[in-house]
């Protein structure tokens, strides 16, 4: 099948799919690539110790199924109402709704479908995970509809999905959550939606507001000054967080030691959001091979802290 953006380059708008090529292009919409996003749900799991337990595992694998269906619910929402602002957009005109493979209708049955089933997989685990869900979906899909063009509450709420992420893992196994882990988090997710608003801004210039209209009303610099506060934030409650682990600990420190590479983390993300090219967090995440070894380094020092700490 020719893909939707080997087919429209300019945006032009194709033929419904058919058969097998509208399954493909089913599949695209739901944005599998993002859905590495859900391994949030491992991090209240991690940060406890507990994620060698084996009924941990299984309530983690529910909950990141769940998220999987709820988030590819959120992305059919989002593109359906959004069909028209997207063909402007040189990145989102390809996706399957915008570029015209897959018909409004059946976009919407497809919410439908993954919500229901997201709240179903999310009750296997226990109801307060389907609660989980449940505002996840209606936080997300509020926002597509409606929230998406009130200044700084559409940053508040998309942030909040990635801390309903990294929540859920927790709740699903029992879990208690820490205040610092969600000050962490909720930090963290706010740095993250910011940098990305700067980079469409910084990538599109003046038409950005044709692709989100928000964007219209944020300048570039009050962008920076959030994310760049954020980071701020997100490195001192991190920091806290782990002086407060390693009060506990006894030889050596590694909640303390993991501060640094936590901190340069940020710094090389940093370089991304301020070049414009943080649009999508989880290609800077996975395509930097730089962040990637520095992320392992601080994952490697946060569990021989959690795991060997005598």
């Amino acid at each position: 099948m020719t893909t939707a953006a080997a087919a429209a380059p300019s945006g032009a708008i194709l033929e419904p799919a058919h058969g097998l090529g509208l399954v493909r292009a089913l599949v695209r919409e739901a944005r599998p690539k993002q859905w590495v996003k859900n391994l949030l749900v491992l991090t209240a799991p991690l940060a406890a110790g507990r994620i060698n337990e084996s009924r941990v595992l299984g309530a983690s694998a529910i909950s990141f199924a769940a998220f999987c269906l709820a988030a590819a619910a959120v992305y059919y929402a989002n593109d359906a109402l959004d069909v028209e602002a997207d063909r402007m957009h040189p990145r989102k005109r390809h996706r399957p709704i915008a570029a015209g493979l897959i018909p409004i209708p059946i976009a919407w049955t497809a919410v439908v479908v993954l919500s229901v089933a997201a709240l179903g997989v999310g009750l296997t685990a226990n109801p307060a995970t389907a609660a989980v869900v449940a505002v996840y979906l209606a936080m997300h899909l509020s926002y597509s509809a409606w929230f998406k063009h009130i200044l700084v509450l559409d940053l508040a709420l998309v942030a909040g999905g990635f801390l309903l992420r990294a929540m859920v893992g927790g709740v699903a196994a029992g879990i208690p959550l820490s205040q610092w882990f969600l000050l962490t988090t909720a930090f963290g997710s706010l740095f993250m939606v910011a940098g990305k608003r700067h980079s469409e801004m910084v990538l599109m210039g003046e038409a950005a507001a044709t692709t989100r209209k928000s964007l219209a009303a944020y300048s570039e610099s009050y962008l920076r000054f959030v994310w760049q506060m954020a980071a701020g934030l997100t490195i001192l409650t991190y920091a806290l967080w782990a002086v407060n682990l390693g009060a506990h600990e006894s030889g050596v420190n590694w909640h303390e030691i993991s501060i640094v590479p936590w901190s340069f983390i940020f710094l090389r993300y940093a370089m991304f959001v301020d070049a414009g090219n943080a649009g999508e967090p989880e290609d800077v995440l996975l395509g930097d091979r730089v962040i990637m070894a520095i992320a392992a380094t601080w994952l490697a020092c946060f569990a021989l802290g959690v795991f060997y700490a005598n």
